[in-house]
């Protein structure tokens, strides 16, 4: 709380020579100003620095300025500034008056102003509040840093599925083989799967399965939950990778999903038209200049992994940043 401010009025024609030594009314108004002083409202060294010619206090003022105010309209004013309270003690019948106004303003004390009739609060500056920068959604893409480091390397996996042929002529496809691979192309999972129905066609040529891979199989039912165990929570990469997601009964969230088969980025750096459908073997020739699937006995599910994730690799900032792009703007 700020120092008391007191007023004290005494310029009312009150004179101790017209009150005798055993005045009562005298002896009361002594009284209470004695009383006032023991509470400390009438100390000197409470008052408020004052500069040299400045007016003690904010009624001399008005009387400096020729504005005479009467009582009533100092304690209005006191009242509308919200900063001061104005107690008055007057002695019965006299026409002396006492005033004391006391500054309450306990968190901005007010600087001295230059017009003396201003109200209070006018002196008082509220203090700045910080400004508080608006952050940009692409700041972090458009600063230059690589997707890696907006999405950690441990969040991403790569996937690939090898399936066979059950049902009438091999024409049902079901899983045989999966490959998880992590961003750095280590294989973090590869097992043969043993499907719930007869295989009828293993589709050697292009899976690479054969019978006596499938005799000592993990079941399906076993494969699939250890598979979606190390998915869940991940950034999924694959190639026509709505595939693998049906060979294991399963559906990845999209915005968690990245298709190389669907990205324009690829297509353009492959010389492709962008909305074409590449094969991975073509992707990989033009754009990591490596062969792929040239065994005779199939393709391999690891290889496949490995592959799809290169060349995600190779447009992973920039693609992040589109896709990020494109869900500000939704």
């Amino acid at each position: 709380m700020a120092d008391p401010f007191i007023n004290i009025d005494m310029s009312s024609g009150f004179s101790r020579a017209q009150s005798g030594q055993g005045n009562r009314k005298h002896k009361e108004f002594l009284k209470k100003r004695k009383y006032l002083e023991k509470r400390g409202f009438l100390k000197q060294k409470q008052l408020p620095n004052k500069r040299p010619g400045q007016p003690k206090n904010a009624w001399e003022c008005g009387r400096h300025n020729g504005q005479a105010e009467s009582h009533g309209q100092r304690k209005h004013q006191g009242v509308l500034d919200g900063s001061s309270r104005t107690v008055t003690a007057s002695a019965p019948h006299q026409p002396g008056t006492l005033s004391i106004s006391i500054n309450c303003a306990a968190n901005h004390p007010a600087a001295p102003s230059k017009d003396c009739n201003a109200p209070a609060m006018n002196n008082i500056k509220e203090p700045a509040k910080p400004l508080i920068p608006q952050r940009n959604l692409l700041s972090e893409y458009e600063s230059g840093l690589s997707a890696a480091m907006s999405v950690p390397s441990h969040k991403l996996l790569a996937i690939d599925c090898e399936m066979v042929g059950t049902g009438f002529r091999g024409q049902n496809s079901a899983l045989a083989r999966c490959s998880v691979v992590n961003y750095h192309g280590d294989v973090v999972y590869d097992k043969y799967i043993r499907p719930v129905c007869p295989v009828t066609d293993f589709r050697t040529k292009w899976s690479g399965i054969r019978r006596e891979h499938l005799s000592n199989a993990t079941p399906f039912s076993v494969a699939q939950k250890e598979v979606l165990k190390l998915l869940h929570g991940k950034i999924v990469i694959g190639h026509a990778i709505q595939n693998d997601y049906k060979a294991l009964s399963y559906f990845h969230p999209k915005e968690m999903t990245r298709d190389t088969s669907k990205i324009p980025l690829l297509n353009r750096k492959a010389g492709f038209p962008e909305k074409e459908t590449a094969s991975l073997k073509r992707l990989a020739k033009q754009i990591l200049h490596k062969d792929i699937q040239m065994g005779k006995g199939g393709h391999s599910s690891v290889e496949d992994a490995k592959t799809t994730m290169e060349l995600y690799r190779v447009v992973e900032a920039e693609y992040e940043r589109e896709l990020a792009a494109g869900a500000a703007q939704q």
